[in-house]
């Protein structure tokens, strides 16, 4: 089955209004010709999103809008929160769930990501459901174990999953400079896979697309989207600046 490539931008907390509108009036129009090649995604901070929105729906609407994560709660007394009513008037359509940030600065169990990704799928909006392994973890020959009960345990009483989206992305692996050979990203991915099909049928498995997350940029994305079982990125350092984030794309879509 073919998958198309989804690549996604995630700024973390950078950019504020006037950069996110200076990046985006380089990239919108120099993004037109690869939105057929690859669903591009740009998952600014909530301060920007307006900014963001905007821009995206005037310059080029193909560019999908994420939020870099949502409250598995409806609006109310939750202060800080940001909930999918929101994004939604926001013409949000994707929401990175369970970034290993978020899991651990902040603490966000498997089962608070369940009801984040519930929450998100019952308002339409695509999660990209992050999961991974430290290099304890991986070193220590958990890797499966811990992936399968992130995936497992995250998705727990959702019974279709053709609206999600997995980012595999190695702990280890972001934002130092350290990437996963593409043999080691591929039969992780490989893996992935072989859980979702357990849970969901070869049908699924093979329709689901999984994300690469770990220092990915120009020089190494076609050889980690180039593996058979991984059908985009999540982008971090190599996507703050519009040049080197519309480089990775060509390159993997070449």
């Amino acid at each position: 089955m073919s998958r198309k490539l989804i690549i996604a931008a995630n700024w973390k907390m950078n950019k504020g209004p006037a950069e996110t509108e200076a990046f985006l009036e380089k990239f919108l129009a120099a993004a037109a010709d690869l939105t057929d090649q690859a669903d591009l995604i740009i998952a600014p901070n909530n301060l920007s999103i307006p900014t963001a929105s905007a821009l995206i729906n005037d310059v080029n609407p193909s560019v999908g809008l994420a939020a870099q994560t949502v409250s598995e709660n409806d609006n109310g007394a939750f202060t800080g929160e940001t909930s999918t009513d929101m994004l939604k008037e926001l013409f949000v359509n994707y929401v990175i769930i369970g970034h290993s940030e978020r899991r651990s600065i902040y603490g966000e169990t498997n089962a608070q990501i369940n009801a984040k990704l519930k929450k998100a799928l019952a308002a339409d909006i695509t999660p990209l459901f992050c999961i991974g392994e430290t290099l304890a973890e991986r070193e220590g020959g958990q890797l499966e174990t811990v992936l399968g009960s992130q995936i497992k345990e995250g998705l727990e009483g959702i019974s279709d999953i053709s609206n999600v989206v997995i980012a595999y992305e190695p702990v280890w692996a972001i934002g130092t400079g350290v990437t996963a050979t593409a043999e080691q990203a591929q039969d992780t991915h490989k893996f992935c896979r072989s859980v979702i099909e357990d849970l969901y049928g070869a049908d699924a498995a093979a329709a689901v697309r999984i994300q690469y997350g770990g220092s990915v940029k120009g020089a190494n994305s076609a050889e980690l989207l180039g593996q058979p079982d991984i059908d985009g990125a999540l982008v971090g350092g190599a996507a703050l600046e519009a040049d080197s984030f519309l480089e990775l794309i060509r390159n993997a879509v070449a």
